[in-house]
């Protein structure tokens, strides 16, 4: 039977969480479009509603809403398969169809209604690394502090410079 890697995202602190689904917990992915919402009861993640977003096969090819069947080539502008270009450039690339199958390898998932549970007490990321992402956010804050006194000496120096300048035209005269 198939089997999902899930990478649900939560908009409200900005991480994605990766979870791997198999048999009878993927089961009521199959069949579902890009855009409908699903219940997280049904794979271990109690009072949650995700969306699908999206997703890819397992040639790496990016599922693509409004596309029917499970792969097909098609000429774009941009958006999901392709960056895009300059104005006016389209590209033929190979995206897959809009309904999840037995053959999508990744889909991915948007946090539409929070649980009792929070998504890392569920996922088990360990207290460590959130102390680990405390200090890189103090250090991050330390470095915009250090920023602005640089900014204000050079500021200084700059203004130091002017009356030198003018200085130096009297002398000529």
């Amino acid at each position: 039977m198939a089997s999902f890697k899930l990478c649900i995202s939560d908009p409200s602190s900005g991480k994605t969480y990766q979870k791997e689904v198999k048999d009878a917990m993927a089961g009521p992915f199959v069949g579902m479009n890009i855009g409908e919402n699903i219940k997280g009861d049904s794979f271990e993640m109690s009072g949650y509603e995700l969306q699908i977003t999206g997703g890819s096969d397992y040639c790496g090819f990016p599922m693509r809403r409004g596309i029917l069947g499970q792969r097909k080539k098609i000429a774009l502008y941009g958006g999901v398969g392709f960056k895009g270009g300059e104005k006016g450039i389209k590209r033929r690339k190979t995206v897959c169809g809009h309904k999840v199958h037995d053959r999508i390898s990744q889909i991915n998932l948007k946090v539409t209604k929070q649980g009792s549970k929070k998504l890392p007490e569920l996922f088990g990321v360990p207290e460590a690394e959130k102390k680990e992402e405390a200090a890189k956010e103090d250090k991050k804050e330390h470095k915009a502090e250090e920023k602005k006194e640089e900014v204000k000496e050079a500021k200084k120096e700059h203004k130091e410079e002017k009356p030198h300048k003018e200085h130096k035209e009297e002398k000529k005269e």
